[in-house]
């Protein structure tokens, strides 16, 4: 108990830690690969404490998907401008120096998590262990706090509705659809039949 307990502090101190780097540094990038670090040490907390579905659903989601496109979008854009006035030999240095330095750290938390998931028996006690961790979450999350989630999904819903509102803007001279008025089209109103007369032509805007 006095190692799991350490640890816990130790990857409790990291993830503090990389979530102050994530808001102080400067640069973007190096902002993102701090992100990460803080996901892979709280999916790591959880793991540790008994949650392991948890630990499992951040890694993939979180880490597998929401940082890298963070770090995608941030690397495509290039928002800092400072860092033309850089010489690109040195930038790509500072890169590659942070990113090995978060990497060997997440590297480590990986392995100490999985060298110690053989001792779990003796570091964690489950109240109840004829339920998984998956069944124990869900039966909480759909039970206790099911206002609480509906009540999130709602205000997930408004925001996303609120980014789009605020994000879209109506542009002019651009050739829109009607899509009920093409449903609503039948062989009477979509083929008009024109009596041309001899010796001219017609006329398709009229």
């Amino acid at each position: 108990m006095i190692a799991h307990s350490l640890f816990f502090y130790f990857f409790s101190t990291i993830a503090v830690f990389s979530s102050l780097m994530v808001i102080t540094s400067r640069n973007t990038v190096y902002s993102v690969f701090f992100l990460i670090l803080v996901f892979v040490t709280t999916s790591i907390l959880f793991i540790m404490i008994g949650a392991e579905f948890l630990g499992m659903i951040m890694l993939i989601v979180y880490v597998g998907a929401v940082s890298v496109l963070f770090l995608f979008v941030v690397m495509m854009l290039n928002i800092s401008e400072q860092t033309k006035k850089r010489s690109i030999r040195k930038g790509l240095i500072n890169n590659i120096s942070v990113g090995a330095i978060v990497g060997a750290i997440i590297f480590f938390e990986l392995f100490v998590v999985i060298g110690g998931w053989k001792y779990k028996g003796n570091l964690l006690v489950f109240p109840n262990s004829d339920l998984s961790n998956t069944q124990a979450l869900g039966n909480v999350l759909y039970t206790d706090y099911i206002y609480l989630f509906q009540i999130s999904g709602m205000i997930l819903l408004v925001a996303m509705i609120g980014a789009i509102t605020l994000t879209f803007s109506k542009r002019d001279n651009i050739k829109r659809q009607s899509y009920f008025h093409q449903i609503e089209r039948d062989k009477d109103s979509a083929i008009e039949l024109v009596d041309v007369e001899s010796g001219k032509g017609v006329k398709i805007d009229d």
